[in-house]
C-alpha cells in the first residue's frame, strides 16, 4: 500500500493558454564590467546584513532582538536597492513607500545629518508599531539615496498595551501615528521630538534606546557606501544602484516569460467583522500571467471592516510581493521586480485598501496573511512544484500591567507570538512549528529572556497533537503555550489573530487544521474561550492562559497518504490512534505504547478508507445543527465539526454560525472535493487486489 506521488494542478481555479510563440527573454546589459557589477551587488546585500546586526546588538526592546525588524537601501527616488538576506517580509515590501513619503514630505529640505522617523501606515507603512528611521546618504554633498532601519516597537501607547484594540473605532484609539518628520537636523539630536514620541508610549527608555540603534544602523549604511564611493567613484555606485534594479526586473521577467499566460482567481476569509451578522470576510485576488508581466487585481475585497484586521495599500502589496517572492526564493528583492510584477489593490475603502483612519494594527493577521497563502495556492496551479498549504495565522498575544517586583512599578509587556505549521508541500510534509510566513527568520522567543523581562511565567510549550492539516502530505505541526503572571497589578492580556472561523486550510484534497484562539484557566472549572480577537480583559494573578497555534493545511486526499507514513507519525505522536483512523482510515494497532511501537491492520484499513470515500460527499451536506449538537454533548471535537463535516461553531458553546458555516462548506466543495474524485476508484482497485492475492 505505500505510494509515492507528486501532485500535478487541475485547471478549474482558472483560465490557462499556452505559452504564446511571441514570448522571447530579455537579456541584461550593464555599463559595469561583469565583475565589479557582481562586487557591488554583493556589497549592497552586505550592507543591509551589516545594518541589521548593528540592530540586533543594541537595541532595546525584546521584541526586536527576536528580529521582528528590517533594513534596506534606497536610490534617491526612494526606490528599494536591495534588502539583506533576513529581513521580515512585510517591512520590506513597504520600504520604498516610506521612503518615497519622506522625499513627498521635505523635498529639497534634506541635508547631511537629517534623520526622520516614520510609522504613518496610510503613507505606505504597514502598521504603527512598525516604526522606520530613514538617513539620506550623502557623498561629498550630493544626496546619493537613502539608508532605513525599521523595528516592532513592543507599544506605541493607545488604549491598550502593545496597540492592538480591537475595540477601535479609528487609528486614534490604537497609539501614535508619526507622520514624517525629522529626529536629526543636521547632525543634531533633536531631543524635544524625540522624547514627545517616547513619552506616549508605555516603555519610553526602550523606544528612545531603539530609535538610537536604528538611526545606528542607517549610519553604518552611509559609511559603508562613502567608503564604496572613495574605492569605485560615485557615478559607478549611482550606476549599481540603477542596474541592479534592472537586472532583478530582468531575471523576473524572464522567469514569467517561461511560464504560461494566463488568468487564476483566489479567495480567502477574514473571520468577521464584530459589527456585522456573523460571516466570513472575503478577499478576492484576480492573477494574470501576459507575456513577462504578471498583475496582481484585489478590487473585488470586501468594505473595510470595523475592527483592526483592516490593511492600508502597502500592507496588501507586501502580502502580494512577499507571496511571490517565495516562489522565486533564488532573486533578489528591490523595485526591479516591482516594474515586472504590478498589483491593484482597489479603490479605497476596502479591507485590504482601508482609508484613514481606519483601525489597521492587525492587518498582519488579517489580509496579509490571507494575501501570503492566496499567492501560494494561486502558483500552485502554475508551480505545482512549489505548492505548498495554507501556513497557521500569525497571532500575538499580550499581557500588560505594572511589574510590582520593581521598584516604581513600570509598566511589563510580554509581547509574545507563537510558530506554528506550515502547509503541506508536494511529495513532502510541512514543517512542524516553524515561524510564520509573514517572517520566515522570527525568532521563537526564549522563554528564559521573556520570565526575566515581564513578570510572566511559562507554565507549557509543546507540540499539538494532530494539529497537522491531513493531506496524503500532511501539513506541518501548531504549538501551545500557556503561561501565568505570578507578580503584578492592573493585569490585562490582548489577543491578535485569525483563523478560529476562516480555519487554516488544504489543497488538493487535503484537510483544515484546528481553529486559532485562547482558553483561560482550561480544563478547571474556571474554564473560559476567549476566542481570537480581544483586548484589555482583566485577568487575575491565579489565572493561567493558554492558546495553540494552528497546524499547517494537508496536500493531497489524506486517504492517499501511505499508511506506513500514518503509523510513523502515530509512534511519533504527531497523529493520535483514533485520529488516524478519522481522518487517515488507518487502523493502527497498539503494539507497545510505551516502546512507540505500533502495526497497520492492513485489512481494515482497506475496509476504512473505502467507507469514508463513499460516505464523506454526504458529510458536507449533513444537517448543521445536528453536528452542533454532537459537538456540545461532547460526542465531537472541533476538528470533527471542521474536517468532516465542514460546521464552523463558536467554540467556547458549540452555536451554529449559519453563514460561516455555508461559506467554509462552499470553499471546501471549492478547493478539497474535487480532487476526491479519483481516490474511490484507487481504493477500489486496490481491495480487489487483496482479495485476488489472498484467492
Amino acid at each position: 500500500m505505500t505510494r509515492s506521488t507528486k501532485f500535478t494542478a487541475l485547471s478549474d481555479q482558472g483560465i490557462q493558454h499556452p505559452p504564446p510563440p511571441e514570448k522571447r527573454m530579455t537579456v541584461f546589459k550593464s555599463e559595469l564590467d561583469p565583475i565589479t557589477f557582481e562586487v557591488l551587488r554583493n556589497a549592497f546585500v552586505n550592507i543591509v546584513d551589516q545594518m541589521a546586526e548593528q540592530l540586533l546588538r543594541t537595541c532595546y526592546s525584546f521584541v526586536i532582538y527576536c528580529r521582528d525588524f528590517s533594513s534596506g537601501l534606497s536610490d534617491p527616488q526612494g526606490n528599494l536597492v536591495m534588502q539583506g538576506t533576513g529581513d521580515i517580509a512585510a517591512h520590506v515590501g513597504t520600504l520604498h513607500y516610506t521612503c518615497k513619503a519622506i522625499i513627498e514630505e521635505f523635498g529639497d529640505d534634506i541635508h547631511p545629518g537629517d534623520v526622520f522617523i516614520i510609522n504613518d501606515p496610510f503613507r505606505g507603512g504597514s502598521h504603527f508599531n512598525d516604526t522606520r528611521i530613514l538617513r539620506p546618504m550623502f557623498y561629498k554633498g550630493e544626496l546619493i539615496g537613502y539608508s532605513q532601519a525599521n523595528g516592532h516597537w513592543a507599544d506605541m501607547g493607545g488604549a491598550t498595551p502593545g496597540s492592538f484594540n480591537i475595540t477601535a473605532l479609528d487609528h486614534m484609539g490604537e497609539g501614535l501615528r508619526i507622520t514624517p518628520v525629522r529626529v536629526w537636523s543636521k547632525g543634531v539630536w533633536l531631543d524635544d521630538v524625540a522624547r514627545m514620541i517616547a513619552a506616549n508610549t508605555r516603555n519610553p527608555g526602550d523606544v528612545i534606546g531603539d530609535m538610537q540603534a536604528q538611526a545606528e544602523a542607517t549610519a553604518v549604511a552611509e559609511r559603508e557606501i562613502q567608503r564604496l564611493c572613495d574605492k569605485y567613484g560615485v557615478e559607478t555606485i549611482k550606476t549599481a544602484f540603477r542596474e541592479v534594479q534592472d537586472w532583478v526586473e530582468v531575471l523576473m521577467r524572464n522567469r514569467l516569460a517561461e511560464l504560461p499566460d494566463g488568468t487564476w482567481y483566489a479567495e480567502d476569509y477574514i473571520d468577521q467583522d464584530p459589527k456585522l451578522e456573523e460571516g466570513l470576510i472575503p478577499i478576492k485576488i484576480k492573477f494574470t500571467i501576459d507575456g513577462n508581466h504578471a498583475h496582481y487585481d484585489l478590487s473585488g475585497s470586501h468594505p473595510q471592516i470595523s475592527t483592526f484586521l483592516n490593511a492600508a495599500y502597502g500592507g496588501s502589496f507586501a502580502g502580494i510581493v512577499a507571496g511571490t517572492k517565495y516562489q522565486f526564493p533564488d532573486l533578489p528583492l528591490n523595485s526591479g521586480l516591482y516594474r515586472a510584477v504590478t498589483v491593484n489593490v482597489g479603490e479605497p475603502g476596502t479591507v485590504v485598501n482601508a482609508e484613514w483612519p481606519s483601525p489597521c494594527a492587525g492587518f498582519c493577521s488579517g489580509p496579509f496573511e490571507k494575501l501570503m497563502n492566496s499567492v501560494f495556492g494561486l502558483w500552485a496551479n502554475i508551480l505545482p512544484e512549489r505548492t505548498m498549504g495554507c501556513a497557521f495565522n500569525l497571532e500575538y498575544l499580550l499581557v500588560g500591567g505594572r511589574d510590582t517586583r520593581i521598584k516604581g512599578r513600570p509598566y511589563f509587556m510580554w509581547y509574545d507570538w507563537m510558530a506554528g505549521g506550515w502547509g503541506g508541500r508536494n511529495g513532502r510534509d510541512g514543517f512542524n512549528a516553524t515561524a510564520p510566513v509573514f517572517g520566515a527568520q522570527y525568532g521563537v522567543q526564549p522563554l528564559e529572556g521573556q520570565e526575566r523581562l515581564a513578570p510572566v511565567l511559562t507554565k507549557c510549550h509543546d507540540f499539538v497533537q494532530d494539529s497537522a492539516g491531513p493531506g496524503e502530505s500532511r501539513g506541518g505541526l501548531g504549538a501551545e503555550k500557556g503561561g501565568a503572571v505570578f507578580e503584578g497589578e492592573r493585569i490585562v492580556v490582548s489577543y491578535c489573530c485569525d483563523r478560529e472561523r476562516s480555519v487554516t486550510w488544504g489543497m488538493w484534497g487535503g484537510l483544515p487544521s484546528i481553529p486559532h484562539g485562547v482558553w483561560l484557566n482550561k480544563g478547571t472549572e474556571r474554564e473560559r474561550y476567549l476566542g481570537s480577537i480581544f483586548s484589555n480583559l482583566p485577568i487575575e494573578l491565579d489565572d493561567v492562559f493558554t492558546r495553540p497555534s494552528a497546524g499547517g493545511g494537508g496536500v493531497g486526499d489524506p486517504l492517499m497518504r501511505d499508511p506506513q507514513l500514518v503509523c510513523e507519525d502515530v509512534a511519533d505522536e504527531y497523529v493520535s490512534v483514533k485520529r488516524a483512523r478519522i481522518d487517515y482510515g488507518v487502523v493502527i494497532r497498539v503494539i507497545d505504547k510505551d516502546l512507540s511501537q505500533y502495526e497497520v491492520d492492513e485489512e481494515a484499513t482497506v475496509a476504512e478508507r473505502k467507507r469514508i470515500a463513499e460516505a464523506r460527499l454526504g458529510w458536507l451536506d449533513e444537517d448543521a445543527e445536528s453536528v452542533a449538537a454532537r459537538y456540545r454533548s461532547g460526542e465531537f471535537i472541533d476538528m470533527d465539526c471542521i474536517r468532516q463535516y465542514g460546521v464552523i461553531l463558536d467554540w467556547g458553546n458549540g452555536k451554529l454560525l449559519e453563514n460561516t458555516t455555508r461559506q467554509f462548506r462552499e470553499m471546501m466543495k471549492r478547493r478539497v472535493v474535487p480532487y476526491w474524485g479519483k481516490t474511490l476508484a484507487v481504493l477500489s482497485r486496490e481491495a480487489s487486489d487483496r482479495a485476488r492475492v489472498a484467492a
